[in-house]
């Protein structure tokens, strides 16, 4: 019996290590389809967004499963609790993405604004989501509150690029201000994400220690 539950733990950690790179994948092309204006890229996104939405469904049926068909101690009761919080995250990582995508679709040009810096942002909200999602997998303590502190890595990019950003409009004396202000919203979504991969650290801790931020414990 504990060789069938530590099989199906298995397949848990393989299904949400799957979802993470989903929303790596969803992040990268958001960002490659705001920096080329590509329509086609960004509605790829959306349809990226619909993938992790599945897979959220999917590991809530297996977490699930295993709640009520098996009776894990206290370790293994964290560990899927834990999950149920990460799918939540991650599948709200996708949302963002879609939001991206959006705001590139209704767009019609994006203006020549240098946007290197959202990239770079971008590129440390995914690694802040893969090393989370692998905390998890590998009971990785150290990694997962080394996740936590890059949140204000990003959180300095966000206040960074948006001042830039609000400078840039002062000077042009408003000119392309509504492109402007989609930029801001993008790094927005961004630092949202940042946000998320953060819960998905906390609840990492969570798993291995049994106690969480808020107070809850296992």
């Amino acid at each position: 019996m504990r060789n069938r539950f530590d099989r199906q733990l298995q397949l848990l950690d393989e299904q949400l290590t799957h979802m993470g790179e989903l929303c790596e994948i969803a992040i990268a092309k958001a960002t490659e389809a705001l920096r080329q204006g590509n329509v086609e890229q960004a509605k790829a996104v959306m349809a990226a967004d619909e993938e992790i939405d599945q897979l959220e469904k999917d590991i809530e049926r297996l977490c699930l499963k295993l709640l009520l068909q098996q009776q894990p101690v206290a370790k293994d009761l964290r560990r899927i609790s834990a999950a149920l919080k990460m799918i939540t995250d991650m599948e709200r990582i996708g949302d963002q993405t879609a939001d991206i995508a959006e705001i590139v679709i209704s767009s019609n040009q994006m203006t020549e604004v240098d946007i290197k810096k959202i990239g770079i942002m971008a590129s440390t909200a995914s690694k802040m989501v893969r090393e989370s999602v692998t905390a998890y997998v590998q009971k990785d303590l150290e990694l997962a509150r080394k996740v936590m502190l890059e949140d204000d890595t990003v959180d300095g990019y966000f206040n960074a690029i948006r001042d830039e950003m609000i400078s840039y409009i002062k000077a042009e004396q408003g000119h392309n201000g509504d492109k402007i202000f989609d930029l801001i919203m993008v790094t927005k979504y961004l630092e949202r994400i940042g946000d998320h991969a953060t819960n998905i650290a906390e609840w990492v801790e969570f798993s291995i220690t049994g106690v969480h931020k808020d107070g809850a414990k296992i």
